[in-house]
């Protein structure tokens, strides 16, 4: 596992490659966010890792905010086509949200690990000022769980590749909100479960045909640190969102939330997001111009 672990950590500041977009004709209403100039490859590791993480869209860190929010037609498909038409989009609590971006070496990692995009997952919470966070576990290649400002950090995501939407269909009642909210502000700044998510592509990893049924469970809120779709899955049993008994965080990835099924016969009989959370839905910062 150490060689593995070595790999990933290599990883951790390599920026994604550029993705095409499939626009439509019409051009969009506003431009698309320009990735702001990467830094010189000869910074240090601990440079780069300070440079990534004040680029956040950190509370309070004055991030752009993005000229529209819009969801285009929910589909169990993860592709590049964008089904019009579109409907303006607001955040709400419960919502997760899922992407993908340009990098071929994480794209690698997941393939190995037997899944594939999307490679990042987060989840939308009520930030004590009523204003709409998300929380994630190593956003953007960094190192911690961190709460983030809702629409300006996904917006940095669509500025890399695709972002998904999986809209909470039934809202969330205000303990399951007051619940998700006590979980995303408790576990900001824990760190990322770098080793763990290594762990993933050995023959010890906690996903399996037979033993996803016996290990993998949910450890709650006292957890010193995990990866992105284990937080979520851990923020879901912690509201009352999901059964604690069925659930797997520690063997959950991304793209089984995305789909609703698994390759993981255990996943795929009990990890159901519908009909509580509508499909996934592309989400951009534009819509084209009618």
């Amino acid at each position: 596992m150490m060689p593995l672990t070595l790999v990933a950590l290599c990883a951790i500041g390599v920026d994604p490659q550029p993705q095409a977009y499939p626009y439509p004709s019409s051009p969009p209403y506003c431009p698309l966010v320009v990735a702001e100039k990467r830094l010189p490859s000869v910074l240090r590791p601990a440079e780069r890792m300070r440079a990534k993480v004040a680029d956040l869209a950190l509370v309070g860190a004055g991030k752009p905010e993005p000229c529209g929010s819009f969801l285009w037609q929910p589909a169990f498909a993860e592709d590049d086509i964008l089904r019009a038409p579109t409907r303006p989009y607001t955040p709400q609590p419960g919502d997760i949200v899922m992407s993908a971006d340009g990098s071929v070496f994480w794209l690698l990692m997941h393939n190995l690990a037997g899944t594939s995009h999307p490679t990042h997952s987060m989840i939308v919470f009520a930030m004590p000022d009523g204003r709409m966070g998300i929380v994630e576990a190593g956003p953007h290649d960094t190192l911690k769980c961190r709460v983030l400002e809702a629409l300006p950090h996904m917006l940095t995501y669509e500025a890399e590749g695709r972002v998904w939407v999986r809209r909470r269909a039934v809202p969330l009642t205000p303990e399951e909100s007051a619940r998700l909210t006590e979980f995303a502000l408790t576990v900001d700044e824990r760190r990322f479960a770098l080793v763990r998510l290594a762990g993933q592509l050995t023959p010890f990893r906690t996903r399996g045909p037979i033993r996803t049924a016996f290990v993998g469970k949910p450890q709650g809120i006292g957890r010193s640190n995990y990866y992105c779709s284990e937080l979520i899955v851990e923020a879901c049993v912690y509201a009352g969102l999901m059964n604690p008994c069925t659930a797997r965080p520690g063997a959950t990835y991304p793209r089984d939330l995305f789909f609703d099924s698994s390759h993981n016969p255990y996943l795929k009989k009990h990890l159901k997001l519908a009909p509580a959370w509508d499909p996934p839905a592309r989400w951009t910062s534009w819509t084209p111009a009618e």
